[in-house]
């Protein structure tokens, strides 16, 4: 095989957060402001035209009179408009062929602050020291970032490694920037690691099929058994984070209906989401480090498939048909959330593909409930979320509940129940000859 063949390119995105100072602050937030009402100027536009007269030609001309007839506009750079435009007709498409909704305004408060950078020349990124660099951002300067991950600039720039734009981000912790890179690696070899079974639950966030657990090292629960909603914050920083929610309670008490939230209020609020964001980040770190582990040590890893939507949804009920145990089932759902499931399984997915491995998806009915020794489901086994008690009385094995459904995960897979994407569902395959995994 050529080496040509052996090669291929990966898109990833690198995120790090910019140094900026107060004056470029206020200029960034002008940049986002501009591009946010140059999408709702053009949502305007769009929806009070005939269909006749929609094109994207006609959109580039009337975005172009709109930034110099609005003044304060033109903070937003050419390619940033353009940006705006070819985003806005990308929400349409996506909404013909039927993967998300239509787009509709974007408010202030409720919209998340971006400015897109949509050519890589422009960035002019070099590396200062070990651990800084600088990059050029259009109309706002030279702004330095936290060099961790090693870009493709200078002489590491060709065809194949290359970065090809940018956007600017802003959370409650600041500005931010995420490059996109294009990079040309050699194609892996297939991982000869072992099988595995994972499991994600609540009190084990992660079960492993062969005992090798991944916990996060902080207790999941409170000892009165409610849902920690802090679990990733320090005990000062959760005490910090209740003084700052009876600040808020308490000041929110003497604002009227419909009056504007006051200054003081609305910076309570940002030192909630900051620490909020702080609990989200380090979430996110530990979900990155451990299924790079994960990734790297196994070949065929197996997740059950979850509609986790479904999972949290509320118990309150009807009128006519009220739920039960409905603050139990919200400290529940909230726990579900917290832990991401989702975002781990999307991380395992391209990380054991970077690695030659491969993930695979079973059905998730049932794996709860069924003995991992017997293969018998009997009632009365689960007693309670954290132990499975097999009540066979030839059987009689018991262990950790999230090990046992890991267990049975592992086993659902190497029966031939994976499931495989097909014309938008999910369908078994199972080899020819093999029956359905009832007993052992």
């Amino acid at each position: 095989m050529s080496t040509e063949r052996m090669q291929r390119k990966r898109q990833f995105g690198h995120r790090a957060r910019l140094a900026l100072t107060p004056a470029q602050i206020g200029l960034m937030d002008d940049q986002a402001h501009a591009a946010r009402t140059m999408w709702n100027c053009l949502h305007d536009w769009w929806t009070m035209l005939p269909r006749d007269k929609r094109s994207l030609a006609a959109a580039d001309v009337a975005i172009r009179q709109a930034r110099k007839d609005i003044d304060w506009l033109g903070v937003l750079p050419a390619q940033a408009a353009q940006a705006v435009l070819k985003t806005y007709f990308q929400a349409w498409r996506n909404c013909w062929d039927g993967r998300a909704d239509a787009p509709n305004f974007k408010a202030r408060l409720r919209t998340v602050m971006s400015v897109d950078i949509p050519q890589g020349r422009d960035l002019n990124i070099t590396r200062v020291r070990r651990r800084w660099g600088m990059v050029n951002i259009p109309r706002i300067g030279r702004v330095r970032f936290p060099w961790t991950k090693d870009l493709p600039v200078g002489k590491h720039t060709d065809s194949g490694n290359r970065i090809t734009g940018a956007r600017l981000v802003k959370d409650a912790l600041g500005w931010h920037i995420a490059f996109r890179v294009q990079a040309l690696e050699t194609a892996p070899e297939t991982h000869q690691g072992p099988e595995v079974g994972i499991d994600a639950g609540v009190n084990l966030p992660l079960a492993l099929s062969d005992g090798n657990h991944r916990g996060h090292g902080r207790p999941p629960r409170l000892p009165d058994g409610a849902a920690d909603r802090d679990k990733w914050l320090n005990p000062q920083e959760k005490t910090k984070l209740l003084g700052l929610e009876r600040r808020a309670a308490q000041r929110k008490q003497h604002r009227k209906h419909g009056e504007k939230t006051s200054r003081r209020l609305q910076h309570t609020y940002d030192q909630i989401k900051q620490l909020r964001a702080k609990a989200t980040r380090r979430a996110v770190d530990w979900q990155h480090k451990t299924t790079t582990t994960i990734a790297r040590q196994y070949g065929t890893v197996v997740v059950e498939a979850l509609t986790i939507t479904n999972m949290v949804k509320s118990a309150k009920g009807t009128i006519e048909e009220p739920g039960r145990k409905v603050a139990q089932k919200s400290g529940l759902n909230r726990s579900i959330s917290q832990e991401a499931w989702g975002r781990t399984v999307t991380m395992l997915a391209y990380k054991t593909a970077r690695n030659g491995g491969a993930l695979h998806k079973v059905p998730a009915p049932g794996t709860s409930l069924r003995c991992s020794a017997c293969g018998f489901t009997t009632p009365g086994s689960r007693e309670d979320q954290a132990t499975f008690m097999c009540k066979n009385p030839d059987c009689g094995w018991s262990g950790n509940a999230d090990w046992n459904a890991a267990r049975n995960l592992l086993h659902l897979y190497r029966m031939g129940h994976a499931l495989i994407p097909a014309a938008g569902r999910a369908v078994v395959r199972r080899p020819r000859g093999v029956k359905p995994a009832t007993a052992r």
